[in-house]
């Protein structure tokens, strides 16, 4: 099985509107890649392209406007967790040898129709994801004691890493009486607890070892893959969350596959929409033991969400899990400026979608 390499990043800026299609928006960072990359575009094998948008023939209509004839094309949609599938499934293609060069876009407008639920009829009318939010914050509260400040917490320090991120939609820091503050939706959510939707992409050169070792480059390798689907709805998503959902189990899929444990990780983009599922993720993941996730974001060892997370930098939900990669690839490459998290060598992502039904985990390596 070949091993496997990013060698190419790039993401836009968040806006909350955008004044392009969203191929259009799926050009800026992909062209970037292919004017700074020393392969030729004529030698892209496959392009993915991740979108909640409901145009068809997507992979296909943005390699004929990048200009690249690839092998293999294809959309990519998986509600929030569609970035790293598809970047997983670039993986794929490239491990087993029948591509050496995948590119990897996504591209999402604000007005997604993947931001409601309509599908879930577990929910009724209520199709928004802050409904699941609510029922899982209650859930750690009643379990764990966690409070609304714990949950604060976290808006306030991702806001302020976001202040260091060009790129963020949010480059202003706020107080933790701004989040507490600020409007209850639904009871405990407040407006400062969730993130926002918004208009942006993202894009990942993947490549095989033999390529990579030809190019002037400094590659990050991918060295573990954690993928769960539990269920679809929420109904099925509530009961075990906190013990065998599917964020816990793509971890420990991950960490087998590299070889590592919780504690060998540096730096690591987590999966935030809300407050409480940054909170939840510290357990998942094994950085703090049950019940101790609010705690851990306080002195925990590890530089989570160093862009400033969904949370502060905005949620365009086809690029999310990419631009999530794209700052661990930069941080791996100590190529992050004033957000730079040290020496570090090992990162993780970690995406969800639709209540935590799936989950996405992957652990990257620099030399």
């Amino acid at each position: 099985m070949n091993k496997v390499a990013i060698v190419g990043h790039s993401t836009t800026k968040f806006r909350k509107l955008a004044e392009k299609s969203i191929y259009e928006l799926a050009c800026e960072p992909s062209m970037d890649i292919l004017r700074s990359s020393r392969i030729p575009a004529d030698k892209i094998e496959g392009l993915l392209f991740s979108s909640c948008s409901h145009d068809l023939y997507g992979g296909a209509i943005a390699s004929e406007m990048l200009g690249v004839n690839p092998k293999i094309t294809c959309r990519i949609d998986n509600l929030c967790n569609s970035g790293t599938a598809a970047i997983t499934t670039a993986y794929s293609y490239i491990s087993s040898g029948l591509c050496n060069s995948v590119l990897v876009v996504g591209a999402e407008l604000h007005n997604s129709p993947g931001s409601k639920l309509i599908w879930d009829v577990s929910r009724g009318n209520f199709t928004s994801p802050i409904y699941w939010a609510s029922v899982f914050a209650k859930m750690h509260m009643r379990k764990y004691g966690t409070a609304e400040e714990d949950m604060a917490n976290i808006a306030v320090k991702n806001r302020s890493s976001a202040a260091d991120n060009p790129n963020a939609m949010f480059n202003k820091p706020i107080a933790l009486e701004d989040v507490l503050n600020s409007r209850k939706l639904v009871d405990p959510i407040k407006l400062l607890d969730c993130s926002a939707l918004c208009s942006g992409a993202a894009s990942v050169l993947l490549v095989s070892e033999d390529l990579a070792r030809n190019l002037d480059v400094q590659p990050i390798w991918i060295d573990g893959i954690g993928q769960q689907t539990n269920c679809a709805s929420i109904a099925h998503a509530i009961p075990g969350i906190f013990e065998k959902g599917a964020s816990k189990l793509a971890a420990l899929y991950a960490y087998k596959m590299a070889r590592l444990e919780p504690s060998d990780i540096q730096v690591a983009e987590i999966h935030d929409a809300f407050t409480i599922m940054e909170i939840m993720a510290y357990e998942d993941l094994g950085f703090a033991r049950a019940g101790k996730g609010a705690s851990y974001a306080l002195d925990g060892s590890i530089t989570v969400n160093p862009r400033g997370g969904i949370l502060g930098s905005g949620h365009p939900i086809g690029a999310t899990g990419i631009a999530q990669v794209c700052e661990i690839v930069c941080q791996l490459r100590h190529e992050a400026g004033i957000r730079q998290a040290g020496s570090s060598n090992v990162g993780l992502v970690h995406n969800l979608a639709a209540a935590g039904t799936s989950a996405t985990v992957m652990i990257l390596r620099s030399e």
